[in-house]
């Protein structure tokens, strides 16, 4: 589940605040009582009465609203005792003053993607449509992740939990960084966007709001997570494990580099206790993404329990997914750029996912709602599906195109050789939806891009090497995909996903020898260098 914004764009799910008189009527009284019973609230007498008020209304509100023949019911949940404006400041961090948004005039919930469409191009530069009717954008400076610039707030419930060596040693800078220092560049974001005038499978569901200052945010991230449904919005809260991740994305706003932990303007900073994402200095939507991928790779390893053998629980991988004719899933891991997509993009085989996948103890589903294919030399003739999703809805970044019929020259990389497109998962045609199937994988196939020529074009692996390969990850990156790389560039990235683990590779090399052992299925390496 998501929230997307223009300007500041969020859900207010469930029912958050209709505030008015107090309605002292036996049946309010009465739903009020077991309410404060249901979520161990605990008021004295004044603050109960002003409490009743605010519970009084919105709870008047629902009732006027389930007779009134919706597809969907509206429910109480644990923020049914304030106000509309109450919720803003306290859970948001948004200025209320005088009943109103702050200084945000311009505020967008959920927005179609032509409301975007028009947001963008009427407030943001270098937004155009191309000639297949997708939105073209430009990420500013940054083109690519920024991984030296990310860090995670040291916690005590999730400290134990992350593998810092690791990070450090790939070169990443990662350190933990303080609350002090989070909560710093949280009001920095907070106060930037205050001044703006404009999963698939349910039991693992970790709803996300998003809310930024970019349309082209926002529907980027409408694309990229799995759309709720109406009536799963009316209780987004009621649902959220604890309650929804919060992605304060201010990219078009510097962070201050003096400030304690922080080596340049840009900070992607995740609290994943707190559950919140600040992102500063860089408007590169991928951050997004792959700021998700890693609380997914933290939270998916602790469930269903902790304690439960490693073929139990979910293991989250860096892959993309498909599913043949007769059923037999296939996995193909590998970092960006090596051929994730494009394999798992065959026209004669059901398409899961293209990114980012959890294999549980029933079988796979996607974690993502759409795809992010790289754009580079893409033509309708090498990758049709792909050519053919680029259309009214999908996200273009970094693309050239002719000026007077807005053709795109996915040739040309003057801008970035990381140019992207962002669409929704139903825009494959073969696409399973929902994105998830409960069979277990027959191949799992490591992708390796070996420019060097060290490995052969394909190997099967025995149990030892899939192991081997998977914790070593030997593959080089691709020119783009991060700032700074132009070259393919050797390197060793830890299951195949090493800028996004949270805890060390070991954890998740168990998991998956577990499983391929209880499952069984093929194990292979596939050159794509």
């Amino acid at each position: 589940l998501f929230t997307m914004v223009k300007v500041l764009s969020l859900a207010c799910l469930g029912v958050l605040g209709f505030a008015g008189a107090q309605k002292p009527r036996a049946d309010i009284q009465k739903a009020f009582d077991q309410f404060l019973k249901d979520f161990n609230k605990d008021y004295d007498d004044v603050e109960k009465q002003a409490r009743f008020g605010a519970f009084a209304d919105n709870y008047e509100y629902i009732q006027r609203e389930n007779v009134k023949g919706h597809s969907y019911k509206l429910g109480l949940n644990e923020f049914s005792d304030m106000t509309l404006d109450e919720f803003k400041m306290n859970r948001l961090g948004l200025q209320v003053p005088d009943a109103m948004w702050g200084w945000v005039k311009d505020i967008y919930y959920n927005a179609s993607p032509a409301v975007l469409y028009e947001q963008a191009l009427r407030h943001e530069e270098g937004s155009f449509i191309t000639a297949s009717g997708a939105l073209s954008v430009t990420s500013g400076k940054k083109t690519g992740r920024s991984p030296k610039d990310k860090r995670i707030v040291e916690e005590n419930d999730s400290v134990r939990d992350i593998w810092l060596e690791f990070q450090l040693s790939a070169g990443r800078n990662l350190d933990f960084i303080g609350m002090a220092t989070f909560e710093i560049n949280r009001e920095r974001a907070v106060d930037y966007l205050n001044t703006q005038k404009r999963r698939w499978d349910e039991e693992y569901r970790i709803p996300i709001r998003v809310i930024t200052s970019r349309a082209y945010h926002a529907l980027f991230m409408q694309n990229m997570l799995v759309p709720p449904s109406k009536s799963e919005l009316f209780q987004f809260e009621a649902n959220a494990f604890p309650r929804p991740f919060v992605i304060f994305n201010a990219g078009c706003f510097p962070c201050n580099r003096h400030t304690a932990g922080m080596t340049s303007t840009t900070s992607v900073a995740l609290s994943l206790c707190r559950g919140e994402m600040v992102i500063l200095g860089t408007q590169y939507a991928g951050e997004m993404k792959k700021g998700v991928f890693t609380v997914m790779m933290y939270h998916m390893p602790l469930r269903p329990e902790r304690h439960l053998s490693p073929a139990e629980r979910a293991l989250p991988l860096h892959s993309s997914c498909n599913v043949g004719p007769g059923g037999d899933v296939s996995l193909f891991f590998g970092l960006s750029g090596t051929g994730k997509t494009t394999l798992s993009a065959d026209p004669a085989r059901k398409l899961i996912g293209d990114d980012e996948h959890v294999w549980t103890s029933k079988g796979v589903f996607n974690i993502e709602g759409g795809c992010y294919a790289k754009c580079i030399n893409l033509s309708r003739e090498k990758e049709p599906e792909i050519y053919d999703a680029i259309r009214f809805g999908s996200v273009l970044e970094n693309v050239v195109f002719d000026e007077w019929n807005r053709q795109v020259d996915y040739d040309n990389v003057t801008l970035t050789e990381n140019t992207r497109c962002a669409y929704p998962l139903h825009y494959i045609p073969n696409a399973l939806i929902p994105a998830k199937v409960d069979t277990h994988p027959s191949n799992v196939i490591l992708l390796t891009c070996d420019a060097f020529g060290v490995l052969p074009p394909i190997s099967k692996l025995t149990k030892e090497q899939v192991m081997y390969h998977f914790i070593s990850g030997y593959t080089a990156k691709v020119a783009g995909t991060e700032m700074g790389v132009t070259e393919p560039q050797a390197t060793f990235s830890a299951c195949f996903g090493g800028p996004f683990l949270a805890m060390h590779p070991y954890h998740y090399a168990e998991m998956l020898a577990a499983k391929l052992e209880k499952h069984g299925g093929h194990a292979w390496l596939l050159n794509t260098g």
